[in-house]
């Protein structure tokens, strides 16, 4: 079996669904906080489950628990997404000239 069959063998249209809200809350939340503006539906989609990932793995790393949730998830994606969203900042070279 390929990574892809692995990964992809759980996904159901409605988990698809809630990674997508999620990332969309997470994603929104996080571009008004960060004071940049939204980046749009798809930006803050992606900017959510990009930041999810890395909330994940850094929440996993430090060993913090949110408790789970549909609350815990958004927490987890919104702070990834703040780092996210700085780091792209931090790499771009025309952020502060919008």
């Amino acid at each position: 079996m390929t990574f892809a069959t692995l990964v992809l063998a759980d996904i159901t249209l409605e988990s698809l669904i809630w990674w997508l809200i999620i990332g969309l809350i997470a994603g929104f939340l996080a571009s008004v906080v960060m004071a940049g503006g939204s980046y749009g539906v798809v930006g803050d989609i992606i900017a959510g489950l990009v930041g999810a990932v890395i909330g994940g793995w850094l929440f996993g790393v430090l060993g913090i628990s949110t408790g789970g949730g549909l609350l815990g998830s958004i927490i987890v994606a919104f702070v990834g997404a703040c780092i996210f969203i700085a780091l792209l900042r931090a790499l771009s070279r025309t952020y502060p000239y919008r």
